[in-house]
């Protein structure tokens, strides 16, 4: 089974979080699914690089990321390859982006975040940014 490391950012503005949805793809349970941008951490590059890099190629913005914006990691096996997730909690000063590889997205407060339909190995993170009271309680 493959094995990779994954960098992703949940991208804050406003009290609303950035989740974008997946367009059709390899894998058929990754279809059309919401997740938070990011990627594949390449050899030789450290994982806030990576995540720096992912958002230049999925929303052509550059973002500053660095060890103190580190949300969670987990471990994710999904049936053909498995997953270390590292997300980062990142304001952003702006909504403006780019969508240059997936096909919709949303900005949405914490609480709405289950109306969305998620990759499978972002639920962890789903729950705890419900739950975050720093975020719950500043949203309306």
């Amino acid at each position: 089974m493959k094995y990779y490391q994954v960098a992703a950012a949940i991208l804050v503005h406003d009290h609303h979080i950035l989740c974008m949805q997946r367009p059709q793809g390899k894998y058929k349970y990754m279809d059309y699914k919401y997740e938070f941008p990011g990627g594949k951490v390449e050899a030789g590059e450290s994982i806030e690089d990576a995540l720096m890099r992912e958002l230049r190629e999925e929303l052509n913005i550059d973002v500053p990321i660095n060890a103190s914006h580190h949300y969670m990691t987990l471990d994710y096996a999904y049936p053909d390859f498995s997953i270390t997730l590292h997300s980062f909690l990142v304001p952003v000063a702006s909504r403006t982006f780019d969508m240059c590889e997936h096909i919709d997205y949303r900005w949405c407060l914490p609480k709405d975040l289950r109306s969305l339909d998620w990759a499978l190995a972002d639920d962890p993170i789903i729950h705890r940014l419900m739950n975050d009271a720093s975020l719950v309680s500043t949203g309306t």
